[in-house]
């Protein structure tokens, strides 16, 4: 199988990317310098530029790209970046896909945060698009694959919750506090966190490709957990005490704007998942601490 991946640099794309090589299959990463090898080929969001005959030849794409929110400032200025690179990338390729006549499935990036802040209201894949600064940004980048979708090719929407890891993206901001037992929750610890192991993610992923599926998908563990817990069943892992409170206030001075989303209450339910008959590894927050502490 032939699998072409946008965004192949971030935690998710290297972890799939890594896992497709390993199942033997051929992986080509889309780049935006000049390529190094042939599994590498060139494109420019920004413009439109792609080799089309590369991705509308695959057997699936994958599309992760777009620019970093975790780990900035979600500024009005920051937020349109995040914004325009979603949608431009997604615009490329399925201008690409369309003109080229693709005939594989399309696996297109979203998350949770579509959702907003929600309470305790279980979320499927059926509930609509919450009010945050996220959910809109979120709500721009699904619209952007409509074009796909209506040119009747396989598109998966995958909205990805919290993405637990022993190293990258949330692990990375987090894990330090853990580790030193300064962190019980962030803010009140009631809100709901929808999360999932890289492992799970990228074995997910692999299973909508398998399954040509089309539809939305909350990529997200079956136990969805509020926050105070899943500090403490990583602190439990780490051998260490769970902490200190963080206020939300001392939060949105020390983050910005993009906190409101982590703060955020989501609490998913991955009801496509389950009618596909995927097993997860790592089915409640406690094997997935044990799991993120292990690696």
């Amino acid at each position: 199988m032939r699998v072409v991946i946008a965004g192949s640099s971030g935690l998710i794309g290297t972890a799939l990317k890594h896992s497709l090589h390993e199942g033997g299959h051929d992986v080509v990463a889309l780049v935006r310098r000049s390529p190094v090898g042939p599994h590498e080929s060139r494109w420019d969001p920004e413009t439109g530029r792609i080799e089309t005959a590369v991705v509308a030849g695959a057997d699936a794409v994958v599309n992760l790209a777009g620019a970093s929110i975790g780990d900035r400032r979600l500024t009005p200025e920051y937020a349109e970046v995040a914004r325009s690179s979603r949608v431009d990338s997604t615009r490329t390729l399925t201008s690409a896909l369309v003109h080229g006549g693709f005939a594989g499935v399309l696996i297109q990036g979203s998350s949770m945060g579509f959702y907003g802040d929600r309470g305790d209201e279980v979320l499927t894949e059926a509930c609509g698009p919450g009010r945050t600064l996220l959910a809109g940004i979120v709500r721009d980048w699904e619209s952007a694959a409509q074009p796909a979708r209506d040119a009747g090719i396989p598109t998966a929407t995958v909205r990805t919750g919290l993405v637990l890891a022993p190293h990258g993206g949330f692990a990375d901001r987090l894990l330090p506090l853990v580790r030193l037992g300064l962190l019980r929750s962030l803010g009140p610890g009631s809100a709901w966190h929808s999360w999932i192991t890289l492992e799970d993610h990228v074995r997910a992923l692999r299973a909508l490709i398998d399954a040509r599926h089309d539809g939305i998908v909350n990529a997200v563990a079956p136990r969805p957990a509020r926050d105070v817990d899943l500090i403490r069943a990583l602190s439990d892992a780490a051998g260490t005490r769970p902490g200190f409170l963080v206020p939300a206030w001392a939060l949105r001075i020390a983050v910005g704007p993009a906190i409101e989303d982590l703060l955020s209450s989501e609490r998913g339910a991955p009801t496509v998942l389950r009618g596909l008959g995927f097993e997860w590894r790592h089915r409640t927050v406690e094997d997935a601490a044990r799991w993120v502490f292990a690696g």
